[in-house]
């Protein structure tokens, strides 16, 4: 067994995420990270630790394993537009089964970080080099925004029916959860889209 790496070191404000464990130990709820003292200043260092090699390789048994999961939940709550594309960076660990978290998780912190998430994310639910899990999480993102902010409903809709539209080349599983996102969404306007699909 080889020996545990360093944990890398954060400032005042943001190492103390490095201590809160497991979020299941608290309930359902999130904490108000923005009561702990995080704000827009904490931003950037709240990125370098949701994608923090270490940490989300850490053990499991280890409390810093879950301070990723504290950064993008604070991310989400600051409504961090500059943590768009590095938290996207993390959608392939669902392919490699590494985080059962982010699939919970991530698409609630997107729908808090709203629609400006809406074009990178809808590129690569289209993007077919990415995985078929992170695809469709992706598409979870998109739901998520379209509840949180009823004005982005429609866009959220069209992606995911455009992305519907294309069943063909979509492996059938792919094809089946963007379904289940529009009809959580209501989407009656996607019928005809998943009616072909199927």
């Amino acid at each position: 067994m080889g020996e545990e790496p360093n944990m890398p070191s954060y400032s005042e404000r943001v190492a103390p995420l490095l201590t809160l464990g497991d979020p299941s130990n608290t309930g359902t709820s999130w904490k108000d990270y923005p009561a702990m003292g995080l704000d827009e200043r904490d931003i950037p260092e709240l990125i370098r630790m949701a994608t923090d090699e270490v940490l989300n390789n850490a053990y499991s048994d280890q409390k810093e394993v879950w301070a990723p999961l504290h950064a993008w939940r604070a991310l989400g709550q600051l409504r961090a537009e500059a943590a768009i594309e590095p938290l996207m960076g993390l959608f392939n660990r669902v392919d490699d089964g590494i985080d059962d978290w982010l699939n919970g998780d991530l698409p609630i912190s997107f729908g808090l970080i709203g629609p400006a998430a809406i074009p990178p994310v809808s590129a690569y639910m289209q993007n077919v080099s990415h995985g078929m899990w992170a695809r469709a999480l992706a598409g979870r993102c998109l739901r998520k925004i379209a509840e949180k902010h009823a004005a982005s409903r429609d866009v959220c809709i069209k992606a995911l029916t455009d992305q519907v539209e294309r069943f063909a080349e979509n492996s059938i599983e792919l094809n089946g959860l963007l379904i289940c996102e529009l009809v959580d969404l209501g989407a009656v306007e996607a019928a005809l889209a998943m009616e072909r699909a199927f």
